[in-house]
């Protein structure tokens, strides 16, 4: 047996013994057969090589993987606070949501769980439309993923490039899907009213049907050309704004407003979160940087007022780096910022 047939063998060996659906393994069997007519001609080469990186996509989706679902209202509260500070309209709005997913379950019912309104978390930058997603997540217990939609211009980013083109490859739905391993994952779908004028329109109407329970069941990526149920994944959005958002998408959102934050608020966030989080990042042992209390409204406002809490985020981690730095170089081993040598530490 030439090598040519012992690899055709093998990527039969592994269609066969791959957990995919039949019918689609009985389509690419067939392929491999009547590949394996053509072993002297000068195309098979090209085409062996087409059909396996087709092969390593469709053996790798998981078609039968899930994860488990954590529907512990009382855990999910403590995820949610931990992760978020004040947001309460919100974190009740997620609540209610996992508890009818909860009834649902219990009654046998998780099918319909899906059909409920999308959320969609609209707000200025920083205000932490992507980490509530995230929370989300880590609360349910389900694999995340973001696709980030600014500058976007293709339905075919999303949908995938047929195998006839030359180097096609899926689109980021099903790349997704490959990536975490999970057939009910939560994908936010991050900025969409952010996607360039020429590709609107084409690029709404994938949406539409993402996010349309009669239609993600049988979502067909153009480079796999076998339909993909994507019922299961639980799809969150985020938007600065929704006027560029076309009817038909909005129709199956649930627009959910995030509020700016205060010069109080932040403070808070900066102390309780911001802070701990930059210093664990940064590797610099516990105790070793204060901060007055009387220091934080320069570092909330150290350039004038923003909605949200990135210009925050930037000057705290600044800061860090610079103590992280100093600790490095033995200039001494703790430090406490105070209004007398704020100006040291903080970002120019």
């Amino acid at each position: 047996m030439d090598t040519a047939q012992s690899d055709i063998i093998k990527l039969g060996e592994i269609v066969k013994s791959a957990s995919i659906p039949p019918k689609l393994q009985e389509e690419v069997i067939v392929r491999l057969d009547q590949l394996g007519r053509l072993t002297q001609s000068p195309t098979f080469l090209p085409e062996f090589d087409r059909i396996r990186k087709y092969i390593d996509w469709i053996v790798n989706l998981p078609w039968n993987a899930r994860t488990q679902d954590n529907l512990d209202l009382v855990n999910a509260k403590t995820v949610l606070d931990k992760n978020h500070f004040g947001l309460s309209e919100i974190k009740e709005r997620i609540l209610e949501y996992i508890s009818v997913m909860k009834l649902k379950k219990e009654k046998g019912e998780e099918k319909e769980i899906f059909r409920a309104p999308i959320f969609c978390f609209v707000g200025l930058v920083g205000t932490g439309k992507t980490t509530i997603a995230s929370s989300i997540a880590e609360s349910l217990g389900r694999r995340f993923f973001r696709i980030p939609f600014g500058g976007m211009g293709d339905p075919l980013d999303l949908r995938g490039q047929s195998r006839m083109h030359a180097e096609s490859e899926p689109g980021k739905i099903i790349k997704a899907l490959k990536s975490i391993g999970s057939r009910n994952p939560i994908i936010l779908l991050d900025e969409i009213d952010r996607v360039t004028d020429a590709g609107r329109a084409s690029i709404m109407g994938v949406l539409v049907e993402l996010l349309d329970p009669e239609q993600n069941h049988n979502f067909t990526d153009h480079y796999i050309d076998y339909p993909f149920d994507l019922s299961e994944v639980l799809f969150i959005a985020t938007a600065n704004n929704t006027t560029t958002i076309s009817t038909a998408v909005l129709d199956r959102l649930e627009p959910i407003s995030m509020p700016s934050y205060n010069d109080m608020e932040k403070i808070t966030i900066g102390e309780r979160y911001v802070l701990p989080r930059a210093i664990k990042v940064a590797g610099i042992p516990e105790g070793a940087l204060q901060i007055d209390e009387n220091v934080w409204p320069n570092i909330v406002r150290p350039l004038g007022y923003d909605a949200g809490i990135r210009t925050l985020e930037r000057t705290i981690e600044g800061i860090v780096r610079r103590v992280a730095r100093a600790i490095v170089e033995k200039k001494a081993t703790s430090f406490k910022i105070t209004s007398v040598n704020i100006k040291e530490f903080l970002p120019q």
